[in-house]
């Protein structure tokens, strides 16, 4: 291939006396008494709400010096932005690629959602688009769709909108959006127009991509800073960061995910929340930015509710323990519910969310509060009273999503429970092995905490939690022997006002959310996506003088965390090497035979069916109507797959086409290596099948016969050394 170098161009929160009156900064066994003298003089001052409280926090009061932290957290976005432009490039060679090629490189879910995101800006008007999507009959085929509902696409909406105003203006201007030229791919192969600039929309999109990850970064570096009270603590959050990259995201091999859209407002979140937890009284301007947040977090990932699942989850324990009052966990929650209501409305009624455990959650743990008089009355102060309240909890919300589900004929679920009851028994069916066997779906894999610990993010963490843990329980013991009386928590939800353990409120919350998140990423590895930023962002404490003031003056301080931060460059260094090793050039001559022969061979209509990576290229490339696809998130689609993929079962030929011949399918895509994969044992499709179908355990793969000769009961009309396409008979026309 020819070579090519382009450069691209309300109140006043918590004072520093409450901050000061922390446990952790107090010696084992003072009383919850104030010490005079430091304590006396740091409360003299505070500081004021909102950017001044944040540089207060910094140590910023001179605009100069948080005019230094943001040019450091512009700094650090900037090269995070160039990082993954450069890892994408480097991994597929992507601005030598034809129109196709780049489409082909989208692969499975990510070619589905990108898909729509073509269909808005190649129609005739941005809202001629968006009736498209809305009203859909490609993807399903033949019922027709909102996918905007299903798929949750409001980032390809917004991103196309943008990309139609961009081209639209630089075109009034006569201003050049893009570069294109011929590309010699060599080894007799025609050659391809490739195109470069933000006027070419697969370019657009993967560039507006990278640059979310790159605000997404210098908010890590903000969040680091302020939860750690130093600069040095953003410098910290984002080293390791790049240092554990590649456990961190992913973004740079699967621009189009879900997750690449929404993760950036869940920082944001977070640092919104920390704020508001260190805040005593919020304002309704620091609630509705979290409620912002949350919407952008939950409108563009499906998945989204069980991350503020656990972020609920661990808010509630704080407040049993408490570390937070009643009326600001009451006022978060109303925040969620409210977000909540916005998004089923902005999703079109998707009843996943209103039967999700996080909705029941929400409803579950208020009522709790609500009542927290009752528990008081009927149990004694202390972990019986605890323990009732997260056992209510527990009970009330899974009665509550039951009676919701019930209520709303919902099932789009219903796959999740099975996978997490298939961790923890031996249970297993089709649609739960779908997802356990593949590798993102399965355990975290072992050398996952070995790369944690030759970068020392876990060495790290497991002292700071330690730390926080030790304190925490030394307050439990101090509550339980004083009998209650200094639970931290009263009526009027000031926990800075008066309790020394409220003061460290925010980093329990911090604790338990880690918790949360390691318990998911050790359950499904995918989710690991959560569990080691979180780890950057706890790392950044080694900074914090409230946990570690011990080792002694500042400069000492600064010099120990240099000291790690060097031990960690070793490894993390060798990290980065690794990635920027990574030089590859994306090349599938044969999908791109089996597109140009759909293109060239086929109806418009011609209804496609095949494996579901497979069938999103279809519609992308070829934009034939499919009957299945890789969002497997609902009931219908689950079941409409599973009888699309009987053919890499052992059923007889006839019983297969007629099950094709019910989805009304005109070709199937067989590809011989769906029928030999195998992960690991049982993994296979023939041996997930035979879950299923006992009764046929032992006889051939079904595919395998297709594979060497497709008669009689269907015929081959195109092959190569990958896909092999199977015209079902003319019959099943009549039949539809």
């Amino acid at each position: 291939m020819v070579a090519k170098s382009r450069k691209q161009t309300g109140k006043s929160p918590a004072t520093q006396a409450d901050r000061d009156r922390s446990p952790l900064v107090s010696p084992p066994g003072k009383s919850a008494g104030r010490r005079p003298g430091r304590e006396g003089k740091a409360s003299s001052g505070s500081h004021p709400n909102g950017l001044s409280g944040i540089g207060h926090k910094l140590g910023l009061t001179p605009s100069v010096r948080l005019g230094i932290t943001l040019l450091l957290a512009a700094l650090t976005g900037y090269l995070h932005w160039y990082h993954l432009s450069q890892l994408f490039e480097n991994d597929r060679h992507f601005s030598h690629l034809s129109n196709l090629e780049k489409e082909m490189a989208f692969r499975t879910e990510m070619g589905l959602y990108y898909s729509y995101y073509k269909t808005i800006i190649e129609a005739p008007s941005f809202l001629d688009g968006l009736h498209m999507v809305m009203n859909d009959r490609l993807t399903e085929y033949p019922l027709v769709i909102n996918t905007l509902k299903r798929f949750n696409l409001y980032p390809e909406v917004v991103l196309a909108s943008w990309y139609r105003m961009y081209t639209g203006v630089m075109g009034y201007f006569g201003i050049p959006t893009k570069m294109c030229w011929s590309i010699n791919r060599g080894e007799g192969l025609s050659s391809v127009d490739s195109c470069e600039g933000m006027g070419d929309p697969a370019y657009f999109y993967v560039a507006c991509v990278f640059l979310l990850n790159g605000v997404m970064m210098s908010l890590f570096f903000i969040y680091g800073a302020y939860l750690s009270g130093s600069r040095l603590g953003g410098i910290v959050t984002t080293m390791c960061f790049f240092f554990n990259h590649g456990e961190s995201t992913r973004v740079m091999w699967t621009p189009p995910l879900r997750e690449s859209f929404a993760y950036p407002f869940l920082v944001l979140q977070m640092l919104l929340l920390t704020y508001i937890l260190r805040t005593r009284i919020p304002s309704r301007t620091a609630m509705v930015a979290l409620g912002i947040s949350n919407l952008c977090f939950m409108l563009p990932w499906q998945f989204a509710q069980f991350v503020l699942l656990t972020q609920v989850a661990s808010l509630f324990a704080s407040y049993i323990l408490g570390y937070l009052g009643a009326a600001k966990m009451q006022s978060i929650l109303v925040t969620h519910m409210i977000t909540l209501g916005v998004c089923f409305v902005l999703m079109f009624g998707n009843s996943m969310l209103l039967t999700s455990f996080y909705a029941s959650s929400l409803v579950s743990i208020w009522a709790i509060i609500a009542l927290r008089d009752r528990f008081t009355q009927v149990f004694r102060p202390g972990i019986v009273i605890w323990v009732m309240q997260g056992v209510a909890w527990v009970v009330s919300t899974v009665l509550l999503k039951s009676m919701l589900s019930t209520v709303f004929g919902a099932s789009d679920d219903a796959h999740i429970s099975g996978l997490i009851k298939s961790k923890f028994t031996s249970y297993k069916d089709f649609h739960t092995l779908m997802y356990t066997c593949a590798a993102e779906f399965d355990f975290m894999e072992l050398e996952t905490p070995v790369r944690y610990l030759k970068t020392l993010l876990l060495p790290i963490n497991m002292l700071v939690v330690a730390l926080i843990a030790g304190r925490t329980i030394q307050d439990i013991f101090r509550f339980l022997r004083d009998g209650g009386k200094a639970s931290g928590k009263n009526e009027d939800a000031d926990e800075a006002a008066g309790s020394e353990i409220a003061a460290k409120g925010e980093l329990v919350y911090h604790s338990l959310q880690l918790v949360a998140f390691a318990v998911l990423a050790i359950l499904i590895m995918r989710l690991k996506l959560f569990l080691t930023p979180h780890m950057c962002i706890m790392a950044s404490l080694i900074c914090s003088k409230q946990l570690f003031g011990w080792i002694g003056e500042k400069f000492k301080h600064q010099i120990v965390v240099f000291a790690v931060m060097a031990v960690m460059a070793v490894q993390g260094v060798a990290n980065l090497q690794a990635q920027w090793a990574i030089i590859g050039e994306f090349s599938n001559l044969p999908q791109e035979e089996l597109l140009d022969w759909i293109q060239d061979n086929t109806r418009p209509n011609s209804v496609f069916a095949g494996a579901m990576p497979t069938m999103a290229s279809v519609k992308l490339s070829a934009g034939r109507p499919i009957v299945n696809h890789p969002h497997y998130e609902d009931a219908g689609l689950r079941e409409r797959t599973k009888l699309v993929y009987s053919m890499y079962s052992r059923m007889s030929g006839e019983t297969v086409k007629k099950n094709l011949m019910k989805l009304g399918v005109d070709f199937f895509v067989l590809e011989d290596s769906w029928c030999t994969r195998r992960t690991r044992p049982g993994c296979s499709m023939p041996e997930i099948w035979d879950i299923e179908d006992p009764q046929n355990v032992g006889k051939a793969p079904l595919c395998s016969h297709m594979s060497r000769n497709s008669r009689p009961h269907f015929t081959t009309v195109f092959s190569n050394d990958i896909y092999k396409v199977l015209k079902v008979p003319k019959a099943t026309k009549d039949l539809r």
